[in-house]
């Protein structure tokens, strides 16, 4: 896990004593083995010199991802639905995919993720926030962008696995929100992206001149 590979959006580099942050900690790894190798991400147990002793950890060993959080004119939000296993469910999600190609920014794979999965292209993408979606168990960090001046990509992709029937919807953003709140939808990097947009744009609007 690099978290550095992008800064928190309007984060000064360095932060003084008294802001609210998470802590880095370079606690000493005393040894590490890879528990199994999987197809896209790893599982590892690291023995770590902590608080005058030693802990034991295992850990999904994840690549990161980006996901964008992309909305139109009429503010509404670009959601797509797929089916995921491990949940059982076709959850409401955005678009999103793991930084897994060599030499990739963030920004890169945020913009080849929403031309792969819903064929669109933006004039703009800035960043929205970042986050770790699991600490406790994974040191997967997740790059949010917000995608405006949207318009169709240049050519169709194909999907396949649960990305062959996916739905896509765009839905008032308002309307994500109240679900979010309802606990309809319940997709953590969805709610993140939906929530710190609808703030953003909200901020965009008292800050218009009249």
């Amino acid at each position: 896990m690099t978290d550095g590979r992008m800064p928190q959006p309007g984060a000064p580099e360095t932060a003084g004593a008294d802001v609210l942050q998470d802590e880095v900690v370079d606690a000493e790894i005393l040894e590490s083995e890879l528990v199994y190798e999987g197809r896209v991400w790893d599982v590892r147990s690291d023995t770590v010199a902590y608080g005058g002793g030693k802990i034991v950890r295992q850990y999904v060993d994840h690549p990161g991802a980006a996901a964008v959080v992309a909305v139109d004119e009429e503010e509404r939000v670009l959601l797509i639905q797929q089916y995921r296993h491990p949940i059982r469910r076709r959850d409401w999600e955005i678009p999103a995919g793991l930084l897994d190609i060599a030499g990739e920014s963030p920004l890169e794979t945020a913009r080849r993720e929403l031309a792969e999965e819903v064929d669109l292209v933006a004039s703009s993408l800035e960043p929205l926030v970042s986050i770790f979606t699991t600490p406790g168990g994974n040191d997967e960090i997740v790059h949010l962008f917000l995608a405006r001046g949207l318009s169709p990509a240049g050519e169709v992709h194909a999907r396949e696995d649960e990305e062959a029937d996916i739905r896509v919807e765009w839905v008032p953003i308002a309307d994500a929100v109240a679900g979010i709140f309802a606990g309809r939808l319940r997709n953590g990097i969805l709610t993140t992206g939906v929530l710190a947009a609808a703030e953003r744009l909200r901020a965009a609007r008292r800050s218009a001149p009249v």
